[in-house]
């Protein structure tokens, strides 16, 4: 059952556009996202879904179009602007060290450190521990490196290190992919307990079912365009894959 979208979007993209040596990537798209909302964004490759995002993210910057956070009109040209307007990003190869554990992983380059200025290791795995039990109760490993987790495991990490930083708005990029049907279920999880909290969420996937069952809204791109941008429960799978193959939205022919 969709969330109701009331009041103001935590983020909106109005009429973004890309072009790269004259191909449009993303050729005017517009879409917003509210508070305890999943979107998923749905294409072929080279859609343009993932390049949207990077633009989002500040991996990219829009050739023209507008980005609006909280209401307000805001500048996205590099991944620091981005970070500051509490946007985070969990690539499909999570950017962990595998050699650090999961404290080390989540304070990467903003570590916590003693009035003295020296690591301050035990109060960085204390707020790993209870951001861990907020968002997976059932981590364990605390102590080993993460190249020894799972991929759920992994996943889990890579989630917290964005939401203890204060994320409110989260890109994930192909969460699940490679994963088992228990670790796609960990991460289904993860995704409804920040949804619970009030998160937005815009998830890149392949898997039109996985989009079915945890998303409020699927939009669908085809050559930079965007096709469709409807409710869950408005559509069906075949709906949604006329819109990525056809690049017909079926809703709109009836």
């Amino acid at each position: 059952m969709s969330t109701k979208r009331t009041g103001t979007p935590l983020v909106e993209m109005r009429d973004i556009s890309i072009a790269f040596g004259g191909i449009h990537a993303v050729d005017g798209v517009s879409l917003d996202l509210y508070p305890g909302e999943v979107v998923g964004l749905l294409g072929h490759n080279g859609a343009g879904k993932s390049t949207l995002i990077k633009c989002l993210s500040g991996a990219y910057q829009a050739d023209s179009g507008e980005f609006w956070v909280d209401g307000k009109k805001a500048t996205i040209e590099s991944p620091i602007d981005s970070r500051d307007l509490n946007i985070e990003t969990i690539y499909q190869t999570l950017a962990l060290a595998d050699n650090l554990d999961a404290a080390s992983n989540l304070f990467l380059g903003r570590e916590l450190t003693t009035p003295l200025g020296f690591l301050d290791d035990a109060r960085m795995e204390a707020e790993t521990r209870k951001i861990m039990a907020r968002l997976n109760p059932n981590f364990k490993k605390f102590k080993e490196p993460v190249s020894a987790l799972s991929g759920g495991q992994r996943q889990s990490v890579a989630i917290a290190r964005a939401v203890y930083f204060n994320a409110r708005i989260l890109i994930m990029d192909e969460p699940t992919a490679a994963l088992g049907v228990h670790e796609t279920e960990m991460v289904a999880d993860l995704i409804k307990e920040l949804k619970s909290q009030g998160l937005g969420i815009f998830l890149i996937s392949h898997d039109t079912r996985e989009m079915m069952d945890l998303c409020d809204r699927v939009a669908v791109m085809k050559n930079g365009k965007l096709i469709g941008n409807e409710r869950v429960e408005d559509v069906t799978e075949d709906d949604i894959l006329s819109m990525i193959i056809m690049g017909k939205n079926p809703k709109k022919a009836a």
